[in-house]
């Protein structure tokens, strides 16, 4: 009964759990490599931006699957005498949600150790301080040495070594929550692997390759890399999308968790093709998928860049609504990502040359 749930969760623990900030994706690729075999073919760059191309049959429209492997982190940019280290952020955080948290950082052995990102006991704060706001440059991280020396001959921690939040993947089926750290973008990624298993050898009017993009978060990098090596002729970006449900706003949320995924109007870096835009809308309608619309003032994907690709590419961003995004935990609907796949499997079969003619 829940043969293809349990498959599904297996692929999303083992992505949520891999550790991949930008620029260090390598266990994410090989996740996605392993849960991929029979898929199709694989190949990569130097950035370890991964590609899959699924076997069929050439010269039909080229559908570009996205999703990025990283997820916000650190990097280690100094090392104090007393054998704390100073970092800089992979990504954007907020830095009240950083001091305090248990992080691994990556030595010159491969090996991940435990930190902590340094904070002051309020016994060690005056009541002015304890006011203060927070600043990520003031902020440390710990491993438990006592000096430089020690970071460099026990540790083997060095400079520009990756840092990771510390989070492991947890599931309540019967409550249908999912908690975990970077399911921006890691859901993403599981829902193309599981939207071309689900199709299977389904004869379709189109091909497809899937781009899994590396530094999504530093910029939109890997996917300018992705976008021109695959030249697209359309394209849906899959995405692990801020919810704004508990904000405690007065506007109605947009992005809510347990509602479907939300795709995406409008944001900083694209204005959406309305005519596909309202295609795949329409489809949701039609097949009874529940789904959310979305115009956003702040943020981007890799369809801002994807988008602008040779002579246009239209795009269309399909989000699963994760709570707490960019912090060390995110909350997130199995159902969500499940309706996810759905819309995108329908979507991709309703495809062909005359469809894209009118976007």
């Amino acid at each position: 009964m829940h043969n293809n749930e349990d498959k599904n969760i297996e692929l999303i623990k083992a992505l949520s759990n891999a550790n991949g900030v930008s620029g260090f994706e390598d266990e994410v690729v090989s996740v996605i490599r392993r849960f991929g075999e029979g898929l199709g073919d694989f190949s990569e760059d130097s950035m370890r931006n991964l590609y899959l191309f699924r076997k069929t049959p050439a010269d039909k429209p080229l559908l570009m699957l996205d999703a990025h492997s990283d997820e916000v982190g650190f990097m280690i940019r100094a090392i104090r005498p007393n054998g704390l280290l100073e970092f800089v952020q992979l990504g954007g955080w907020v830095a009240c949600n950083v001091p305090g948290h248990k992080v691994l950082v990556q030595n010159k052995k491969g090996d991940w150790l435990p930190g902590i990102v340094t904070s002051k006991p309020p016994h060690f704060l005056s009541d002015a301080q304890k006011k203060e706001g927070c600043d990520i440059s003031e902020m440390m991280i710990d491993v438990g040495a006592v000096s430089a020396e020690e970071i460099t001959e026990k540790f083997f921690v060095g400079i520009g070594a990756p840092v990771v939040p510390a989070a492991a993947f947890e599931y309540d089926r019967d409550r249908d929550v999912m908690t975990g750290k970077a399911f921006d973008d890691r859901l993403g990624c599981a829902t193309i692997l599981a939207i071309l298993r689900e199709l299977g050898n389904t004869d379709l009017d189109i091909d497809i390759v899937a781009a899994f993009a590396s530094q999504e978060e530093m910029g939109l990098r890997g996917a300018t890399v992705t976008s021109q090596a695959v030249k697209p002729d359309i394209a849906i970006s899959f995405e692990g999308s801020p919810a704004d449900d508990t904000l405690g706003t007065t506007a109605p949320a947009q992005t809510a968790i347990k509602k479907g995924p939300m795709l995406r109007h409008f944001d900083m870096k694209m204005i959406t093709n309305p005519r596909y835009q309202r295609f795949a809308l329409d489809i949701a309608q039609s097949k009874n998928i529940p789904c959310q619309e979305a115009v956003r003032t702040g943020g981007s994907t890799n369809a801002g860049i994807i988008h602008l690709t040779g002579k246009a590419v239209p795009s269309i961003v399909m989000g699963v609504p994760v709570r707490y995004i960019h912090t060390h935990y995110g909350i997130a609907s199995y159902s969500d990502f499940e309706n996810t796949v759905k819309l995108g499997c329908e979507i991709i079969k309703s495809l062909n040359k005359e469809v894209l003619a009118g976007f």
